[in-house]
């Protein structure tokens, strides 16, 4: 992509918890300008699903949205040759991977991913809880100390950011059972709405992104510990470094949400960078097996 064309920017912190409603989920909105982004709600309900966004992403996004989901859209792959080395059924890239999650996961409710981590086979591959730790959760004979990591969360790190292995289910900060349970949502999206760098970034249209909140954060000038925002000053103070106006509200505001606010505005200003889609390290094998991050450069 050489001219960035988007005309609305969305981002969605996303949740893997069980249970069909979700106070994790949280979706902002903002168009091309200045105006700060405002908080969406579901149809009918206070609280998102993952159905609703599925559903919203589906038929109800604003032409030529760049949608930012804050979850791993990928496993590790180019460490070990493969996602799940030494299992005959590991997919050969990213929208297989998908498709087989969405499959082992069939008859789990609301989009969730319980059915995969259980699973005799993948299971080796993940640490879980209880002190549950695959024999295959580390490669042989390699130092992943947190887990395996993909080259983009390297890239993360390198930004200044403390990204967690997608293996890894445990703790407060893991990622992994998001991003199980957004890969049942990439799957149905397939087809519909392409997925970068999964999928090239098409001349007109929306198209889907991996964001990394932190990353919108310390572009707004917090730090990775102070990533997190719960005050609507907080959240104003960042949206001002973004070149945003200031949101509505006042007091607390919970986590999700002022990611979610602060994320899209950011989304908004990235997504002008020609670099952001051009990393150095993404070639093609690397995009439909691992993916990216939009904005790890």
């Amino acid at each position: 992509m050489t001219e960035p064309r988007f005309r609305h920017f969305l981002a969605v912190d996303w949740s893997g918890a069980v249970g069909e409603r979700q106070k994790g989920i949280a979706v902002a909105l903002c168009a091309s300008g200045d105006e700060a982004p405002c908080l969406l709600r579901p149809p009918s309900h206070d609280v998102w699903s993952r159905q609703d966004v599925l559903d919203f992403l589906l038929h109800r996004l604003p032409a030529e949205t760049l949608v930012g989901l804050d979850l791993g859209l990928s496993l590790p792959f180019r460490d070990g040759g493969a996602f799940f080395p030494g299992w005959s059924d590991s997919p050969a890239d990213a929208p297989a991977l998908w498709a087989l999650v969405d499959a082992i996961c069939a008859d789990d409710p609301h989009l969730s991913a319980s059915s995969f981590v259980d699973h005799e086979a993948a299971s080796a591959y993940f640490r879980r809880h209880g002190g549950r730790e695959g024999a295959l959760f580390h490669l042989p004979g390699a130092d992943h100390r947190r887990g395996r990591m993909r080259v983009t969360e390297e890239a993360q790190a390198r930004a200044g950011c403390r990204p967690y292995s997608n293996f890894n289910l445990v703790g407060a900060a893991q990622v992994g059972k998001s991003s199980l349970t957004g890969m049942r949502l990439l799957h149905r999206l397939r087809g519909r709405l392409p997925v970068w760098p999964v999928d090239p970034v098409p001349d007109t249209g929306s198209v889907v992104t991996e964001i990394y909140t932190s990353l919108a954060a310390l572009e707004a000038g917090r730090s990775v510990g102070r990533a997190k925002m719960t005050d609507y000053c907080e959240v104003n103070a960042a949206l001002q470094r973004l070149g945003s106006k200031r949101a509505d509200g006042t007091g607390r505001i919970d986590d999700h949400s002022a990611d979610a606010i602060v994320t899209a505005a950011w989304l908004r200003v990235a997504a002008h960078r020609p670099h952001l889609w051009r990393p150095a390290e993404l070639d093609r094998e690397l995009a439909i097996t691992e993916g990216w991050t939009f904005g790890a450069a």
